[in-house]
């Protein structure tokens, strides 16, 4: 026979796991976390480019993308003002390759996009300098 002292823990230990799992019922399954970007590597970046609807999104500044560029990019950026309100005026359905010269602006720049509503984005870490030391086609202004 249990003594009262153990009755009185038992019915405690029962009473905190309810409320335990009371308070745990009432939260979401899962809570909102902000959507992981995918990361691509160079073969992807070039399989994804190739198809007419993905976008390649260059986020260097205007003088790095004149001095050669992946052909076909769109520059925006990424310490412009104004980034946020050029890339809202973009399609949000279609597919963003971006990339920057190495990495670090191209991610924060997907990480802002995630925020919004881009539907299909990928960062591609290795960016312009992996690229161009891998020694594929780059584009540049014609000369004046």
């Amino acid at each position: 026979m249990k003594s009262p002292i153990e009755i009185i823990v038992i019915a405690l230990a029962a009473l905190f796991a309810s409320a335990s799992a009371l308070r745990a019922a009432d939260k979401p399954a899962t809570q909102p976390s902000e959507t992981e970007v995918k990361k691509i590597t160079l073969p992807e970046f070039d399989t994804m480019r190739a198809d007419k609807a993905a976008v390649v999104l260059d986020v260097r500044t205007a003088r790095e993308f004149a001095a050669g560029h992946v052909p076909g990019a769109v520059n925006i950026d990424w310490h412009a003002r104004d980034f946020a309100d050029q890339v809202a005026k973009l399609d949000k359905s279609k597919t963003y390759l971006v990339h920057c010269q190495a990495g670090v602006r191209s991610a924060a720049a997907t990480k802002k996009m995630s925020t919004m509503d881009f539907l299909h984005l990928y960062d591609f870490g290795g960016g312009y300098a992996a690229y161009e030391k891998a020694g594929k086609p780059i584009e540049k202004p014609a000369a004046k």
